[in-house]
């Protein structure tokens, strides 16, 4: 499964990069809107993410441009929050539109929904997380304990299904700031040592002898099917 994105902000395509290739994703990169055009000729990419502000062509024409021979699914990154811009995107033949600044983990479920939605994703994807006793439904972003609902909130959930797709990788308290926090704030690293206590809290057995959401001591946290 291929996906391009296309953005000239570096910094913000090497984190998308690095999360979709976690996630077993082939990426592709390009900075300007003729290289989303050009790059989507050559390379029939499966999805494509595409900022709107960006040098040499902006992202509504290139928008434009790639639906004039190809129906590939379109998600548009821009920093405007007026429903008008919103609506030009779709008018320009965008499949969906994210606000910068996002959560990696929405561009990940937005970029699932698409797939499915096209076909392309069915073997790629599956609609639920499980380890040990635990079960995350990706689609309703429900946490199950055996067959027990457990109410998380959004961010608990985002925590949880990084690390469970991510299982058995260590990840430290920054990294993890970095990759779930980074496009909204920076927030305050104790923050996710309170995200983690509540979910062994909400999800293990016995917290204080945790089987799944564990710590490598001087190093982060990790999941451990």
């Amino acid at each position: 499964m291929t996906i391009l994105v296309v953005d000239d902000e570096a910094l913000l395509v090497k984190g998308i990069r690095f999360n979709l290739k976690s996630d077993g994703y082939d990426v592709i990169t390009g900075s300007n809107g003729q290289e989303a055009v050009e790059l989507t000729k050559s390379e029939n990419p499966d999805l494509v993410v595409l900022d709107v502000m960006m040098p040499v062509m902006d992202g509504l024409t290139a928008c434009s441009r790639i639906r004039e021979f190809s129906d590939v699914p379109i998600i548009l990154l821009t920093a405007k929050v007026d429903d008008m811009d919103k609506l030009m995107g779709f008018d320009h033949g965008a499949d969906d539109y994210l606000t910068k600044p996002f959560n990696i983990l929405e561009l990940k479920a937005r970029i699932r929904a698409l797939l499915r939605r096209s076909g392309a994703g069915e073997k790629q994807e599956t609609n639920r997380l499980t380890g040990g006793n635990i079960t995350l439904d990706l689609d309703a972003r429900n946490a199950y304990k055996g067959s027990e609902l457990v109410v998380l909130t959004a961010k608990e959930f985002d925590v949880i299904e990084f690390l469970m797709r991510n299982a058995n990788r260590v990840y430290s308290r920054e990294a993890l700031l970095d990759t779930i926090w980074a496009y909204e704030y920076r927030s305050d690293i104790r923050t996710v040592d309170v995200h983690i206590r509540r979910l062994r809290e909400k999800l293990e057995e016995n917290p204080a002898e945790p089987q799944h959401i564990l710590t490598k001591w001087g190093v982060g946290y990790y999941f451990r099917k």
